[in-house]
């Protein structure tokens, strides 16, 4: 089995709602088609609503009638911006929560607000997720403004305050400015990029050591970088944390290429990985972090 933990997908839009390239997210068809060309059997899919990310929006609503349309191959997930209901650090998120939890929501992502990961709007939703027993899949931006993502510099300390806030909050940590940190040599320079060259353990290792609730989403080139920059090293981090890692591709393009799903086929054709790792990594993990009871 193979479950992908991030996808995106929409009903058709206009077709003026695209990329500056001309992409555009899939359709669910379109989806389902390509996961079965990858031999995808699951997907969890994120809701995107944050301003600051805007060719295309996402209602949980929407999420949730896309993937009832698919039930055996869709997992939906809702989402917030923080600044919902009274843009207040005591915003009531709990009745909401609640209630696409009960709608059938396993996680809450993918969280991207512009805003420091440690700030009080933040900190109030998280508390509030991690009460909901949701896990959160979350992208990182490296500075205020110009992109997308939870800001935090180098070295990652605002998210170690939040996983150490909340350590009943799964954390699926994802993006460039995370997967760069896979090396301690990462410079500012390089960690909105995909650096290249011999890993030194760095604070996602740490981090991954230190924290038993933060999990890594191997989804985009920056997971597939961080994996396949140094070999063996790759591998011994796959061994390692076995148990909090998740496949994923980040289908996000209709069309897109998927080079994360030919990394892992080889994985145990050529005896790269162990059986136990790359069944959990590739499917056992993520049905145990979002509760499918597979």
């Amino acid at each position: 089995m193979l479950i992908d933990i991030h996808v995106h997908t929409c009903k058709e839009r206009h077709p003026k709602l695209t990329r500056p390239n001309g992409s555009h997210y899939p359709t669910p068809a379109r989806t389902i088609e390509m996961m079965d060309a990858h031999r995808i059997d699951k997907a969890a899919v994120m809701t995107t609503l944050s301003p600051e990310w805007r060719y295309t929006m996402g209602t949980p609503e929407e999420t949730l009638e896309i993937c009832a349309m698919y039930p055996d191959r869709l997992i939906p997930f809702c989402n917030f911006d923080p600044r919902y209901l009274t843009n207040s650090p005591s915003a009531n998120f709990r009745p909401l929560l609640g209630a696409y939890k009960e709608l059938g929501c396993k996680g809450v992502g993918e969280y991207i607000p512009n805003l420091p990961f440690d700030d009080p709007l933040n900190l109030n939703f998280f508390g509030q997720v991690e009460e909901a027993g949701l896990p959160l899949t979350f992208h990182v931006g490296p500075q205020a403004g110009g992109c997308y993502g939870c800001i935090d510099e180098l070295g990652l300390p605002r998210l170690e305050t939040v996983l150490r806030t909340f350590p009943d909050l799964v954390l699926l940590a994802h993006s460039q400015p995370f997967w760069a940190e896979i090396s301690a040599d990462v410079t500012d320079a390089q960690r909105g990029g995909y650096p290249r060259g011999p890993v030194t353990p760095g604070r996602v290792v740490e981090l991954l050591r230190a924290y038993p609730n933060l999990y890594g989403d191997l989804s985009a080139g920056s997971g597939l970088n961080a994996i396949s920059r140094d070999p063996e090293f790759g591998y011994q981090f796959l061994e390692e944390f076995q148990d909090r890692l998740c496949f994923g591709t980040d289908l996000a393009n209709d069309p897109q290429e998927l080079p994360i799903v030919s990394y892992f086929r080889t994985l145990p054709a050529e005896k790269l990985l162990s059986p136990e790792a790359f069944d959990k990594i590739t499917w056992r993990n993520a049905n145990r972090v979002l509760s499918l009871g597979l």
